[in-house]
């Protein structure tokens, strides 16, 4: 019930309401987070680099997805009369040792390289994120426990562990996948643990636990996407280094088994053959060169977009 401007006294209807509807509040978050994701947005393509190195990663997985339609000749097929044959006209990298195509080989070596590059990031950042959220929110003697294991898996040589595990469970791409993931996962643990350390103590988690949220919930609600950015960060610029280790991995054997086409496994062939044949090496040592350098622009492009002391 209401008083109109005449005086008169007249019902309030069913959507008439007095206090802000709960959906405008919800739409008003969302037009936020909108807000800042252009925000980011707008920052990172101001880093022209970063935009190069987000183009070229982007044609990168177009060239994996498309490999059975863009690739000139089967990767697979051997020639044996075109052993070490020059780049020519209908084969523009050339041929590597056994006569198979090189461009072919390295259109179907992006699939290996980003598969093993995200997957492993993937594994790393999720067994990271995990360890570092629990020893920064508990503390005490889980977080010595779990800062200890970090400690000693960071003081343990990083290609000699890969090389063990490898051999232990034998090369194939899951393997590689799996080996490198659950090896870098030590380096997102610190940071996501000294980002929940300050975290745990701001005035929205305090008041989560006071009206009864779980452990688990303020965790994974209110924590854990808060100290995502420089995980992003850092992920991005692991990837490149994740795809050196699966290219070194292959290069010794040890990483997918051929005659899977691999950038790794394709510098190992061309390595019997610099002098004579150097386009063999030359090829997926560029590819590796330019994807890395590709994955590294982005992830410095991300830094300066997800600095919160960075304006507009």
């Amino acid at each position: 019930m209401s008083i109109d401007t005449t005086g008169a006294i007249r019902e309030t209807g069913p959507t008439e309401k007095s206090t802000p509807a709960a959906g405008t509040l919800a739409t008003q978050g969302v037009r936020e987070a909108r807000s800042n994701r252009n925000q980011v947005w707008r920052r990172f393509v101001r880093y022209k680099p970063g935009v190069f190195g987000l183009v070229f990663i982007l044609l990168l997985i177009g060239c994996a997805l498309a490999a059975p339609l863009i690739a000139p000749h089967d990767p697979f097929e051997i020639h044996m009369r075109l052993r070490g044959h020059a780049p020519s006209s209908e084969y523009l990298l050339g041929n590597d040792s056994i006569g198979r195509d090189i461009l072919s080989r390295l259109i179907y070596g992006t699939r290996v390289a980003l598969i093993v590059g995200i997957g492993a990031t993937a594994i790393a950042v999720t067994i990271g994120v995990t360890v570092g959220a629990i020893a920064g929110y508990f503390g005490g003697w889980v977080d010595f426990v779990l800062s200890r294991l970090v400690d000693a898996l960071m003081a343990f040589p990083l290609l000699a562990l890969l090389l063990t595990l490898s051999a232990v469970f034998g090369p194939s791409l899951r393997n590689a996948v799996i080996v490198i993931g659950c090896s870098i996962w030590a380096s997102y643990a610190r940071i996501v643990r000294a980002e929940v350390l300050s975290l745990r103590e701001f005035d929205y988690v305090l008041a989560a636990r006071a009206a009864g949220a779980s452990d688990r919930r303020i965790i994974a609600r209110h924590i854990v996407p808060n100290a995502l950015g420089p995980v992003i960060v850092l992920a991005s610029l692991a990837i490149g280094g994740v795809i050196i280790l699966e290219s070194a991995l292959s290069f010794l054997g040890l990483g997918v088994r051929p005659p899977t086409p691999s950038w790794g496994a394709m510098l190992a062939d061309g390595r019997e053959f610099l002098r004579r044949y150097p386009h063999i090496a030359i090829a997926p040592g560029i590819a590796i060169a330019v994807t890395v350098l590709a994955f590294n622009l982005v992830g410095d492009g991300l830094r300066d977009a997800l600095d919160p002391r960075v304006t507009d």
